[in-house]
């Protein structure tokens, strides 16, 4: 079995077809039913980035619109919108089967001084101690459909430690406060560019669960249907994804079948280095006689 890590890297390795024009492999994220929208995500950012030479990317707003389907490429078309004296603007248009599945828009900078302030660090506890994703994944498998567990099992290449997790089968009402710790040893070494697109893709993880905490519901209990609508993110210091960084996730509200959901993501000593918004889809389930 290939090295998941390093599978993503080769992921976000997407292919110049043209000036502006770029292809990447939609297999390989997360699931093997549509593509993730991380994956997208980060794909875009990094044919983005391949038009911008010389500057970082400070912020980006995207629009999920079709699902993905992980059976083709994804094609990538770049709009070089303005090339200014600080700032620089690229917009990304995902497609396949001509049509297109993510807008988004990205704005790069050259970095400069200026006042600094941060909220602290939410005061949580440690990665250390903490059960791994696969522990506690591998006693609700039985539960699953066995089509569906080779995905829920399978090697992840972002190592995830909750602090409040969720019973996936018997979920509870929680607050919508979720905070867990991430990273991904194989980002040692890699370029801001690559630090950037890696984070990007782990910032779609368990962002939209936040507003299904509180009404104790879960996409593997059935009864409710959840999309990302759309996804905001704003980098605010350099990033080294090879040490655990602390991603703490609330959801002011929720409500007209849309779930709003944040994100503050903090080194292990408390910088905080970016910051996430999502609204998210979250539509009760009809049955098929329900509906009509």
């Amino acid at each position: 079995m290939a090295d998941p890590a390093e599978q993503l890297l080769n992921l976000l390795d997407i292919e110049q077809l043209e000036v502006d024009l770029f292809r990447g492999v939609g297999a390989g994220g997360e699931t093997t039913m549509r593509i993730f929208g991380g994956h997208v995500i980060a794909q875009a950012l990094m044919a983005a980035y391949r038009t911008v030479p010389d500057r970082v990317c400070h912020s980006l707003h995207a629009y999920f619109i079709r699902p993905g389907d992980p059976k083709i490429p994804v094609v990538y078309a770049v709009d070089r919108a303005r090339d200014g004296g600080s700032f620089t603007t690229r917009r990304v248009v995902a497609i396949q089967h001509g049509k297109q599945i993510l807008n988004l828009s990205a704005s790069f900078h050259d970095g400069e001084e200026g006042w600094s302030h941060q909220h602290p660090m939410p005061a949580v506890p440690g990665p250390e101690g903490l059960p791994t994703q696969a522990e506690l994944r591998a006693p609700l498998a039985e539960k699953l459909k066995e089509k569906h567990r080779p995905d829920f099992l399978r090697p992840r290449p972002i190592e995830i430690r909750e602090v409040t997790p969720q019973d996936l089968f018997a979920p509870k009402v929680l607050d919508d406060r979720n905070d867990l710790w991430f990273r991904m040893e194989a980002a040692r070494g890699q370029s801001e560019m690559m630090q950037h697109c890696l984070l990007a893709y782990a910032s779609d993880m368990q962002l939209l669960g936040s507003s299904l905490r509180p009404h104790a519901l879960s996409w593997l209990t059935g009864g409710v249907l959840t999309a990302s609508l759309d996804h905001a993110m704003w980098f605010h210091a350099p990033i080294r994804f090879e040490n655990w960084h602390l991603y703490s996730l609330d959801s002011p509200f929720s409500g007209g079948g849309r779930g709003f959901n944040r994100g503050t993501i903090y080194t292990e000593d408390g910088q905080l280095v970016a910051s996430v918004a999502q609204e998210g889809l979250v539509r009760r389930f009809k049955p098929r006689e329900e509906r009509g």
